[in-house]
């Protein structure tokens, strides 16, 4: 019989055994040997020879930055990153930031997961109660419960859940294994990131264009405009936006102008000026500046009638006309809601003056070259998709697209090394949902439609979602909306039948698992990744040491599932992960005959490549000869009234509040600083903080301490309810509710809080609920956006009061 254990004690004993088995008889505890910055004894001793390894970073951040890992007794000793003793910004350097730096601390926690575990028999899902089993077992488990599904459902009930922790070539075997075992399974369409721009761009610029310019083409403008983003929080390490928007601001001959709710860490360098916004208000500052730009006769109409539709009457597809569906209709209040956009409408909405509207749409109309960029979190909200989508019209409605200087609203671009990844496979499973609905299905796929839930590839889900396979992510609960309800969903076993997690750690989503598969940090493995921003590089990994414990890679472990279900040649293709690697490299080195050998590449490290154009100006060639390339849209042009969006909206189902239109306008969030209340009379945003990549490093001891979870609150709303610095607050709504230490600071609009997203969930489920890790998604609603059907987890209100 297996004795039961509650999770920590489980795998800080199994953290314990391992330290013992590295050093010896000594009797030492884990944490004396692996906890952050204690060095094994074994490299103490210093008995072997120290040898450097080159690997990457793989977590959801474009960086991938080199790991120069130094290795001595088959333990990690330091880690450092890749430099040149230069200091030419145009010299491609991917630094690791200090959450690279700190990986050692990560790979030695105390809590690392070394065996196959299975949830301790009486316990729900949630509880984090496991004990250790065979891999033998695990594998049996496994198999017999995905036949079992198949048998009852099919592989329309199976699921492979979204995940950010693991990137390289071969790192992503599970949606080929679910194909070669099965036949397919259920897939997803979007992301946590971005899926109401993604969603959305189409609509505007065609499928062919999903980014802007790359930074350094703002080192031409005449002004820059930055809504809603960070990089040198978001993107810390590298050589992408963190090195190009530094380069940027250093180069730029133009202003840079910050409108966001927050004043960012990226303001603190050179840029000019901070506009503090309300939160989930950018898409009226931009009807409050167009207004002004049509007024003052400051919009390039040629531009407007030669490529693009929909701007005024006489630019809308027939079918529109004599109906007051025009954009400019819209802002003179001569269509739509019959309202017009003054600088006053607006600033009663965004916080911010009239005369600033004016002024600043003067700037934008007379000045050249404009360059407009948007961060993610901007479009992260329940009204995400109109607000991209206005924001692009700043340099549509001033002709500052295809030129030199430009850019056309979306993210930066990049520049980057693309490698062939493992492929897939054929999926039989033509069902596709929003990457935000995995519970929805879960609770009530069978219902789920095309129509109301955004189903892609058949009108309706046939079955619940039965079998979950959940792989280096935290989106089941830390990074998903409305934990509390997640987690009453996936506790009940009378919904999904089986849930597979694999991980490094027990995080708070892991906990939902019924057989838990030890994995490796991508750094342990062989691995190939390429990527880029101004420039490109790609970064060879190779493995410090075999395995420890029990831990397996994941195409080792889905090796092993496969052999079980009778199908690992279809799996494996007779091929080992480094065979895969060498082989994948190969055909990419066929499209891109310059990248070294497989050999060569290993042994460097790290290769780069500048940009052999310098500057890439994002819709060049379409603003050069819109006949000629023209844009993947209906009409070839950019869509500022997209007809093909007013037939989607015509056939589909919309709550009342979602006022979903054909083109850019201004719509209220359902929890925002147009719908606050008595009970929550605050808007409550989050943002992403260098101490973690979403929810990544959340658990490494040093970086929580250097960067604590804090409420951002301005004095304003902090001094009358008695809340000074470092207090304890408690946030609620209708959603839950959170313990964390407040920030009083003037960096953030009166009127809204904000706090870093991803901290790690910390809650008694089983009794008040009150989540003391500081997790936003405590607050958040489930409720998809209208049309992504993404995550608006930025559109919230609350009450905070002292502890």
């Amino acid at each position: 019989m297996h004795a039961h254990l509650d999770r920590r004690s489980f795998v800080k004993g199994t953290g314990a055994l391992a330290a013992l088995a590295a050093a010896g008889a000594g009797g030492a505890s884990a944490t004396a040997l692996f906890a952050a910055g204690a060095p094994p004894a074994c490299a103490a001793a210093d008995s072997g020879t120290e040898r450097v390894v080159w690997n990457h970073c793989a977590i959801n951040c474009p960086g991938r930055c080199a790991l120069k890992v130094y290795v001595r007794d088959d333990e990690i000793v330091r880690v450092d990153t890749y430099a040149a003793d230069t200091d030419d910004l145009d010299d491609i350097q991917p630094r690791a930031c200090l959450r690279g730096r700190s990986y050692r601390a990560w790979v030695y926690h105390p809590d690392r997961i070394n065996y196959p575990l299975k949830r301790a028999a009486g316990t729900r899902r949630g509880e984090g109660k496991y004990e250790r089993i065979s891999w033998d077992e695990a594998i049996a488990t496994i198999a017999e419960n995905y036949r079992s599904v198949i048998k009852n459902y099919g592989p329309e009930a199976v699921y492979l859940n979204y995940c950010t922790g693991n990137y390289g070539v071969t790192a992503r075997p599970w949606s080929r294994l679910l194909n070669a075992i099965g036949g397919g399974h259920l897939s997803f369409y979007g992301n946590y990131s971005l899926a109401q721009l993604m969603w959305i761009t189409p609509y505007i610029f065609g499928s062919s264009v999903s980014a802007g310019s790359t930074l350094n083409v703002a080192e031409d403008a005449g002004l820059v405009l930055v809504f809603g983003s960070s990089p040198v929080e978001t993107r810390q390490g590298g050589a992408v936006s963190h090195h190009d928007y530094v380069a940027m601001r250093e180069r730029t001959k133009g202003k840079i102008y910050v409108i966001d709710p927050r004043l960012n860490d990226s303001l603190l360098g050179h840029s000019d000026e901070w506009l503090p916004i309300n939160p989930g208000t950018d898409a009226a500052l931009v009807a409050g500046i167009a207004y002004e730009l049509v007024n003052n006769g400051w919009t390039d109409e040629e531009f407007l009638h030669d490529y693009c539709v929909g701007y005024d009457e006489e630019s809308l597809p027939e079918g529109a006309k004599g109906q007051g569906l025009s954009y400019k209709d819209y802002l003179l209040g001569t269509g739509y809601d019959k309202v017009a956009k003054t600088p006053e409408w607006a600033a009663a909405i965004t916080g911010i003056a009239a005369a600033k509207i004016r002024s600043l749409a003067k700037e934008v109309g007379t000045t050249k070259p404009l360059f407009v960029v948007q961060g993610w979190g901007s479009q992260r909200r329940s009204n995400g998709e109109l607000t991209g989508w206005s924001i692009c019209m700043l340099p549509i409605l001033t002709g500052n697209i295809g030129l030199p200087g430009t850019s056309n609203g979306l993210r930066e671009g990049s520049y980057a090394i693309a490698l062939t990844g493992l492929p897939d496979g054929d999926n039989s499973v033509d069902a596709m949902i929003s990457v935000f609905s995995m519970v929805d299905a879960i609770d009530r796929g069978s219902s789920m439609t095309e129509a109301a839930d955004g189903v892609v590839g058949v009108e309706r889900l046939p079955y619940d979602i039965k079998f979950v396979v959940n792989w280096a992510g935290n989106c089941i609960t830390n990074q998903n909306s409305d934990i509390n309800w997640v987690h009453d969903v996936m506790a009940d076993e009378d919904k999904c039948q089986f849930v597979l997690g694999s991980d490094i750690l027990m995080t708070d989503s892991l906990k939902y698992s019924d057989i838990i598969l030890p994995d490796l940090f991508r750094l342990e493995q062989t691995s190939l990744i390429g990527t880029g921003g101004d420039g490109a590089y790609m970064i060879a990994g190779s493995e410090p040491y075999a395995p420890k414990f029990e831990r397996k890679s994941a195409y080792d472990a889905a090796t092993l599932i496969a052999r079980a279900l009778g199908k690992e040649q279809e799996f494996t293709e007779g091929r080992t992960q480094e065979e895969w690697l060498r082989h994948l490299y190969g055909l990419s080195r066929e499209k891109d005959p310059s990248l070294p050998g497989y050999d060569t590449a290993m042994q460097q490290g790290v290769y780069t490549r500048k940009n052999p154009k310098k500057k890439t100006v994002v819709m060049e060639a379409f603003r050069s000869d819109p006949a000629a390339n023209p844009l993947k849209t209906p009409s070839g042009k950019i869509e500022i009234y997209s007809e093909k969006l007013a037939a989607h909206i015509a056939m589909h189902t919309f709550a009342p509040d979602d006022k979903v239109t054909p083109i850019p306008t201004y719509v209220p969030e359902w929890h925002g600083v147009e719908t606050t209340t008595k009970e929550n009379p605050l808007a409550l945003s989050g943002f992403h903080y260098r101490g973690r990549l979403h929810s990544s490093w959340g658990a490494v001891e040093q970086l929580k301490l250097l960067n604590p979870q804090e409420l951002w609150i301005n004095p304003a709303d902090a001094q009358p309810r008695g809340i000074c610095q470092g207090d304890t607050v408690r946030v609620t709504n209708q959603f839950g509710a959170m313990e964390l230490l407040a920030k009083v600071t003037p960096r953030t609009v009166p009127g809204t809080v904000c706090t870093p997203q991803g901290a790690w969930h910390d809650a008694n489920m089983a009794g008040d609920r009150v989540d003391k890790g500081g997790c936003i998604n405590t607050l958040t609603t489930h409720r998809p956006s209208p049309f992504a059907k993404g995550n608006p987890q930025h559109t919230n209100i609350c009450q905070v009061t002292k502890v």
